[in-house]
């Protein structure tokens, strides 16, 4: 089937009003997809240099915020952006792809995939016309899309100096809350994270903080008191396979994510390793089979 392809008027009803409240918002945005993505979301950014840690942390929070409801928007680079979509994509949740270059075009050329399936199932958005291919400073003006479609930006992973932080400048200039994930003092790849929590920012080091934050800023991540920990008729089977699609987790901080207690959770562990659909790891941590 192919994709749908739209166009947006900053007069449009259907333009993201979160968007349009912005100090510079697009005249017109070029999209694929689902419209109705471009709404209150997560911003999930950071350096297409990512080390492995930036890359554990990106799918950990990004998969997480994604399996529980929540649309993560990010600009499809190399590095942490890609993963996050990738980890949306994997926990069977909402992601939308913001370009610095046309939307029809496949840049980088290693998300032509990713790229491929967010423009028939999810969105893709840009504001160069199309057929743009990408230029410098095309990303920094991509930047203040991602910032201004999001109601917060996680920034998981940068460097000094890093054009992450312009996504984070646009982010405070909209209003918006600027998360990041500490790293270590020692490695050059977290000097700009750790910054800006010195600057400000609201440091994210598991999953209960981030429900917190996202909570704060207007973003409701779905409890699981009103729905079933496992629903083999529900996308992902439930709330407990989509985060362990999400993150491998040990018990209490899985019932620490899902916001129950650690006897009902190890219950339903148990009965799902029984039937196969998940494993126990040597190091406590459970994973989907």
């Amino acid at each position: 089937m192919a994709p749908t392809q739209w166009e947006l008027q900053l007069s449009s009803p259907d333009y993201p009003q979160a968007l349009r409240d912005t100090p510079d918002p697009p005249k017109t945005l070029h999209g694929f997809g689902d419209v109705s993505l471009l709404g209150p979301s997560l911003a999930v950014v950071g350096s297409r240099r990512a080390t492995p840690y930036g890359i554990a942390c990106t799918r950990r929070f990004a998969g997480w915020a994604a399996a529980h409801g929540i649309t993560i928007v990010s600009g499809a680079a190399i590095g942490c952006d890609l993963q996050a979509h990738q980890a949306a994509l994997d926990a069977d949740g909402r992601t939308v792809a913001v370009l610095g270059c046309g939307a029809d075009v496949d840049y980088p050329r290693r998300a032509r995939e990713v790229l491929s399936r967010l423009r028939t199932d999810h969105a893709v958005v840009a504001e160069a016309p199309w057929g743009c291919q990408p230029q410098r400073w095309t990303f920094t003006r991509r930047n203040r899309i991602i910032a201004g479609l999001a109601s917060a930006v996680l920034v998981v992973e940068a460097g000094l100096p890093s054009g992450t932080f312009s996504t984070a400048d646009f982010a405070l200039a909209a209003g918006r809350e600027v998360l990041a994930v500490p790293g270590s003092i020692l490695s050059p790849e977290c000097r700009g994270s750790n910054r800006l929590i010195s600057q400000g920012a609201t440091p994210i080091t598991d999953e209960s903080e981030l429900r917190e934050a996202l909570i704060s800023c207007g973003l409701s991540p779905f409890t699981d008191q009103n729905e079933c920990l496992f629903d083999p008729s529900s996308p992902g089977g439930g709330p407990l396979l989509r985060a362990l699609r999400a993150d491998a987790m040990r018990p209490d901080d899985l019932a620490r994510a899902l916001k129950q207690d650690v006897v009902t959770l190890g219950r339903n562990l148990a009965a799902l390793e029984a039937d196969g659909l998940v494993v126990r790891y040597r190091d406590g941590r459970y994973g989907v089979a």
